[in-house]
C-alpha cells in the first residue's frame, strides 16, 4: 500500500467518524484512545481454572490507560469499575468521544491447552474456530434488555448474522489492521508470547465503532499456566505495556502526520452536490435492490481500494436529510451525508 493511498484512507477514515461528533468546527488535534475492559458486573466473561476474564481485563486496561496517559494519549474508559455496560453503548462512547482507536480487552478459552495472545479485527470468520471466539464475546448480549431490537434480530449462534456486520467497518479495516499487526508485533517481540497472529471475526462490539478497532484476545485463562500469568500483577503489566509500546508507535507513525489543514478545498460550483452514503466496501456489489435491503437507485463510486454506496443527489442539504431519513427506514441506521463534487467525496456533512 503506497503513502498517498494510506493517506487518504486515513484521512477519510477521520471525516467519517467525525460526523457523529456534536461539535463539527474542527478535527480534535488530541490522540484519544477508549479502552474497554471486557465483560463486567452480571457478566464474568470466562472463568477457566477459577480465573475471573472480567477481573482480569480490567486491571490490564486501567494499567494500559495509566501508561498511554502518562504519554500525553488522551484516554476513555468504556468502564473502570465492575459494573455491566451493554456492547453498542461501550461502541457509543467511542463515538462520542472523537476517538482515534478502540481497543477492547479479553481472555480466551478453549477445551484444549491453547495459549498465547491474539488480536482481531471486525470481519467475516475464516474458519470455526474464529466463529466460536467471536460468538463467545458476542453472546454478552443476552445479559441485555431488549437485545432483539438493539441489535436488530442479530443471532450470535447463527454465522449468516455476522455477514450483516461487516460491511461498515470496512471503511476502517486498513488502519484496524495496522493497529492490531503493532499490538501482535508487540506481544510476540517484547514478551515472546505465541503468535496467534491477527484474524478476522464477527465481533458485535467493533461493528458499531467509527474509527479503527481492535478486539485483544490476552492468553487462554483455561491453560493454567497462562492464567496464573495473566492473573498476576506481573502479568498484566507486561500486557498492558506491551500494548501501550504498540499503540505509541501506531500514534507517531500515522496520526502525527494528519492536519487540519489537509482538509480539501470546497469551492461551490455547478457540479456540486450533496448524497447519502449508505455503506463503505473493499468489495464490489451488484447495484441490485436486494443487495441494499430494497433500496432502489443505488450508484457506486471507488475512492483507492474502497466502493462507497451513494443514495440520492441533491442541491440543497434539506433535500439530501429526505434522502438521509429513506435510507435509514431501508435500515441503513449509520448512513450520513456528503458533498459530492467532480466524482469525489469533499466532506462529510
Amino acid at each position: 500500500m503506497n503513502s498517498l493511498r494510506l493517506f487518504y484512507i486515513i484521512f477519510f477514515q477521520f471525516y467519517f467518524f467525525f460526523s457523529f461528533c456534536q461539535d463539527s468546527s474542527a478535527l480534535n488535534s488530541e490522540f484519544t484512545v477508549v479502552i474497554d475492559a471486557g465483560h463486567g458486573g452480571k457478566d464474568p466473561g470466562n472463568t477457566g481454572n477459577g480465573f475471573i476474564e472480567k477481573d482480569i481485563a480490567l486491571k490490564i486496561s486501567l494499567s494500559l490507560g495509566r501508561l498511554l496517559e502518562n504519554n500525553g494519549v488522551n484516554v476513555i474508559y468504556t468502564r473502570k469499575k465492575d459494573v455491566f455496560v451493554d456492547l453498542f453503548k461501550r461502541a457509543n462512547i467511542a463515538n462520542q468521544s472523537d476517538a482515534q482507536l478502540f481497543i477492547s480487552i479479553h481472555c480466551d478459552s478453549h477445551t484444549s491447552q491453547a495459549y498465547g495472545a491474539g488480536t482481531f479485527v471486525l470481519g467475516l470468520h475464516a474458519n470455526q474456530r474464529n466463529f466460536e471466539i467471536a460468538k463467545k464475546e458476542n453472546s454478552v448480549i443476552f445479559f441485555e434488555d431488549n437485545y432483539e431490537n438493539t441489535y436488530e434480530g442479530f443471532d450470535p449462534n447463527n454465522p449468516e448474522s455476522v455477514i450483516g456486520l461487516t460491511l461498515m467497518q470496512e471503511e476502517y479495516l486498513d488502519q484496524s489492521i495496522i493497529a492490531a499487526s503493532y499490538i501482535q508485533n508487540s506481544f510476540v517481540e517484547r514478551l515472546r508470547r505465541k503468535n496467534r497472529n491477527v484474524k478476522q471475526a464477527g465481533f458485535i462490539v467493533l461493528k458499531y465503532t467509527y474509527m479503527p478497532s481492535v478486539l485483544v484476545e490476552t492468553g487462554f485463562l483455561t491453560n493454567k499456566n497462562e492464567g496464573l500469568y495473566l492473573n498476576s500483577k506481573k502479568g498484566q503489566t507486561e500486557m498492558a505495556n506491551a500494548i501501550s509500546l504498540a499503540v505509541l508507535k501506531y500514534k507517531n507513525d500515522f496520526f502525527k502526520n494528519l492536519s487540519t489543514s489537509s482538509i480539501i478545498n470546497k469551492d461551490l460550483n455547478k457540479d456540486l452536490s450533496y448524497r447519502v452514503q449508505i455503506a463503505a466496501s473493499n468489495k464490489l456489489l451488484d447495484l441490485k435492490p436486494y443487495n441494499f435491503n430494497g433500496l432502489k437507485s443505488v450508484e457506486v463510486v471507488k475512492e483507492g481500494s474502497v466502493y462507497k454506496y451513494l443514495y440520492g443527489k441533491h442541491k440543497t442539504l434539506k433535500d439530501a436529510n429526505e434522502s438521509l431519513i429513506i435510507a435509514k427506514k431501508y435500515g441503513f441506521k449509520t448512513s450520513f451525508i456528503i458533498t459530492y463534487q467532480n466524482n469525489r467525496v469533499l466532506s462529510v456533512n
